[in-house]
């Protein structure tokens, strides 16, 4: 997906070792379809050159403010006007400072001041030893810029070149590529506070046997984070997948139907949204075994007895703040056939304004999926496309209706 068609970066590199970062940045960014102007300081030439970004980037890197390709000579006009957005990665504690005072004495603070700010947004990826993250003037400095409207990215934590372990690292390529996506993203969903369940559950039939689905949890997570783009708080309840937390969402991780309940219910009285998008076992064995269940060596199976699983959907949907219009709610359904008469029947049956079918054999662990929109007026269909499309388009429809009531 190229979520960054059509946008042009100013991609400024100040000094540090996090300079081998821009590297997968800069090409991350032209993936993602954007085009990227580099602006190199002095001192980032120290630690990666300007034939490096020029390749990567296909164009000529900047570095100096008496730059003669320019007629006008002013480069830091012309460079900041033609921009989407500035960015700042690696941006060092000194140069927060310099943006912070107005101090202007090369090409790219020279740029940063000139932007025109109601047009040209400043994103900012620090990178610092730790103590430099940690100290009063630089928390000083990082707040005050905020407050001027810069866009401030935040840092990793982990081993620091120096040797030292903790906050300050530049975040990872990957990390900051999906923060540029979510920033030039609608806000739709401003001031909504959005619960999300999704992945399969697992049941457990003895220590070492369960019984479960084949729901990767990839739909669920792409709604959180679309959700997350749309300027929600969003908290995801997650059953056992193997998938990364999406950039900015709260994660709750469960294993059972009766523990996403548990961890819903105690979440739920937060939300205005509920999204049910986890594929929840209807049943679990009713008396799982403390030890491992042993073949007798009578070729018999071992009889298994089940109970019902608690209905999340419907025991939320039924709740107070779902019946006054407090919470709205949504559900999924994944069938094997007859999408439309079973979805249109679910939804009745849980009593929520909008359910989502899709075929669940032909979207289970797959990137791409097509969804039924259902409610009470009938159903509308969303093409197969990648699962973070789909989920942004679920998002925009959600907000839509949020408005309209």
């Amino acid at each position: 997906m190229q979520d960054l068609a059509g946008k042009h970066i100013v991609l400024g590199l100040k000094g540090g070792i996090a300079c081998y970062k821009a590297a997968e940045l800069c090409r991350a960014l032209i993936k993602a379809g954007a085009t990227v102007q580099v602006v190199m300081t002095e001192a980032a030439e120290q630690f990666i050159t300007p034939v490096t970004m020029q390749a990567l980037s296909n164009r000529t890197v900047y570095g100096s403010q008496w730059d003669a390709r320019e007629p006008n000579n002013m480069p830091h006009i012309n460079l900041s006007r033609e921009a989407d957005a500035i960015l700042i990665a690696p941006c060092s504690a000194d140069f927060m400072a310099k943006l912070l005072h107005g101090r202007a004495d090369e090409l790219l603070s020279l740029m940063c001041l000139a932007r025109p700010i109601a047009e040209v947004p400043l994103l900012i990826a620090p990178a610092m030893n730790r103590e430099m993250w940690a100290h009063p003037a630089t928390q000083r400095n990082m707040a005050q810029l905020q407050a001027d409207g810069a866009t401030i990215l935040g840092v990793g934590s982990g081993f620091q070149a120096c040797g030292e372990t903790g906050d300050g690292r530049m975040l990872e390529p990957a990390e900051l590529l999906e923060d540029i996506v979510a920033f030039f993203q609608p806000k739709l969903l401003a001031g909504q506070q959005v619960l999300i369940t999704a992945g399969p559950t697992y049941e457990a039939i003895d220590p070492v046997r369960g019984i479960t689905n084949l729901s990767s949890g990839k739909m669920g997570f792409a709604i959180a984070r679309a959700a997350r783009e749309a300027g929600a708080q969003v908290t995801l309840v997650a059953g056992p997948v193997s998938l990364a937390t999406p950039r900015g969402v709260a994660r709750v991780d469960v294993r059972s139907a009766q523990d996403m309940m548990e961890a819903t219910l105690s979440c739920v009285d937060a939300a205005t949204v509920f999204i049910a998008a986890a594929a929840v076992a209807d049943w679990r064995p009713a008396a799982p075994t403390a030890q491992k269940i042993k073949k007798d060596g009578s070729g018999k199976p071992p009889e298994l007895l089940f109970t019902e699983n608690p209905d999340i959907l419907a025991t939320v949907a039924q709740s107070a703040r779902a019946r006054d219009g407090r919470l709205f709610c949504v559900g999924f359904a994944a069938e094997s056939h007859d999408l439309a008469a079973h979805s249109q029947a679910k939804r009745k049956r849980k009593g929520v304004p909008l359910l989502v079918g899709n075929i669940g054999p032909a979207t289970f662990g797959q990137d791409d999926n097509a969804l039924l929109l259902v409610d009470a007026a009938g159903t509308r269909e969303i093409p197969r496309g990648p699962k973070l499309a789909l989920a942004r388009l679920l998002v925009s429809d959600i907000a839509r209706r949020l408005k309209s009531t």
